[in-house]
């Protein structure tokens, strides 16, 4: 390929202008890249493109390593092209400027400024970047949010220039592929689902499951407050698995009475009581191949969980009124809110299962653990429906708070500002604490602090070792403690 195209994420003229350009180009590679990015990427291509167009990326990215590699394509007679919407920031040199052959047109944006500078008209796709995207453009309008979400979640770069060409080139959704179709279903399903953040605490939780999810034998266990998010982990697992294209099949074990447990899990026969007139599956032949993530299995009855070790010892069970066996491969990934070694001891949760299930243990963190990331988590929800970030002190308001219900209760308040059009958000969360005054925070429900000393560092240890993944070595280090100290409050 002779053409690069370098477009910026988040915004639907970004993608339509990629699209003008590659209309000019006819064929090119297009990635998204952001401000940070862009010197490392024209550093890393080198000279293998004869053309790069770089569509309003901002140049204030590393100006050294920029130059740098401006340089180098310079002298292999790299043609490169900078189409802003914007001037030269002031801190661009003139050595720098003089390497780009630089389009601007201040104010009409960059979708218009690609136009003029191709001499491309984009009147049949400029719908897109209206807020409200007539019926016959969503399906092309959803493919490029599919596109980025991809790229944020999944690391797939070339999801995005393939939706920009579809957009160029008008391909109607009749004749897209089978990865593009994929693609769309999975957004429309799981699209606001997305693990956001940066910190220490969401670094480990991403790396935990860029380990676990390619052993898709390895069944895993999910723990962790309301609105942690632990669907949302067990989606992800799935999705960078080998059984990606394969079913995800999700379940609230607390949505069923356990006489009708043994039908959802194993589905029945013909006749096999009143009503039913035709074989059904049942949840786990429905996932075979494929992953089954169990939530609130803190809530299963204690006469209902033998009915789940049994196919769990062997993949195999038998439809409610049949007499055939059937075998199946799923992996199985379950979820609580509940202490569910506490159930165990207090004998309302099966030992044997719980050692079937707990292979590997991922800890879903409370917001307050990570309240550095509260900052990009109500801009991306803001983004999405305001078209702008929100003002620095509105989110210093929102750092005060502790979230008992975590992400849910962020969302929850970030939506009543945008029905009320409040943007006073001290009023807003004094209101909604108010409002919340009678229910009891997560936090409240934990054990009650003791007076004496030794009982208060037991349970202090025991929360930072659950905070650790029930790791004793970081347990340790975080408590600057021996090994064998923690060990021992563990223990008693």
């Amino acid at each position: 390929m002779d053409n690069l195209i370098l477009t910026g994420w988040g915004w639907k003229d970004y993608g339509i202008a990629a699209a003008v350009a590659l209309r000019h180009y006819k064929k090119a590679d297009i990635y998204g890249v952001s401000t940070r990015r862009l010197p490392e990427m024209l550093n890393e291509v080198g000279t293998k493109y004869k053309e790069i167009a770089i569509l309003g990326v901002g140049l204030t990215g590393d100006p050294e390593l920029l130059e740098k590699a401006l340089t180098k394509l310079q002298k292999h007679g790299v043609h490169v092209r900078w189409i802003s919407a914007l001037d030269f920031p002031e801190c661009i040199s003139d050595s720098l400027r003089s390497k780009l052959d630089s389009f601007l047109c201040y104010n009409d944006g960059i979708t218009e400024a690609t136009s003029q500078c191709f001499n491309i008209p984009y009147d049949d796709i400029a719908l897109l970047a209206r807020e409200e995207v007539p019926k016959n453009l969503q399906s092309i309008h959803d493919l490029v949010e599919a596109s980025m979400y991809f790229y944020r979640n999944f690391q797939d770069e070339r999801a995005y220039g393939m939706a920009i060409y579809h957009i160029a080139h008008n391909v109607p959704e009749s004749r897209w592929g089978s990865c593009e179709t994929q693609m769309l279903e999975h957004y429309r399903r799981y699209g606001h689902r997305e693990l956001v953040g940066k910190s220490d605490v969401m670094m480990n939780l991403h790396d935990r499951i860029n380990r676990i999810a390619p052993r898709d034998k390895a069944r895993v266990f999910i723990y962790g407050e309301s609105g942690t998010g632990k669907e949302t982990i067990a989606m992800f697992i799935h999705q960078k698995s080998p059984r990606k294209d394969e079913p995800f099949c999700t379940f609230n074990c607390a949505s069923v009475t356990p006489n009708l447990l043994e039908d959802r899990f194993f589905g029945h026969e013909k006749g096999a009581f009143t009503g039913a007139n035709e074989q059904k599956k049942g949840l786990f032949e429905i996932a075979d191949g494929g992953t089954l993530f169990l939530d609130e299995i803190g809530e299963m009855p204690l006469e209902a969980q033998g009915v789940l070790l049994r196919v769990l010892e062997g993949g195999r069970f038998t439809r409610v009124g049949g007499t055939e066996e059937v075998s199946v491969d799923v992996r199985l990934i379950t979820a609580t809110n509940r202490d569910l070694a506490e159930l165990v001891r207090e004998g309302k949760f099966r030992e044997d299962l719980y050692h079937r299930l707990c292979v590997v243990q991922i800890h879903a963190p409370s917001l307050r653990e990570h309240k550095d990331d509260i900052e990009q988590i109500a801009n991306g929800v803001w983004l999405k429906e305001h078209h702008r970030r929100l003002e620095a002190d509105q989110i210093a308001v929102l750092k005060t708070y502790d979230y008992p219900g975590n992400v849910r209760e962020l969302i929850n308040i970030l939506d009543r500002a945008s029905v009320l059009d409040e943007s006073d958000f001290a009023k807003l969360l004094k209101e909604h604490k108010e409002m919340t005054a009678g229910l009891k925070s997560t936090s409240e429900t934990k054990e009650e602090i003791p007076d004496e000393l030794e009982a208060a560092v037991r349970i202090h240890v025991k929360r930072v070792y659950e905070k650790y993944d029930r790791n004793l070595t970081k347990t340790a280090e975080a408590l600057k403690a021996a090994r064998n100290t923690v060990k021992k409050y563990l223990e008693e």
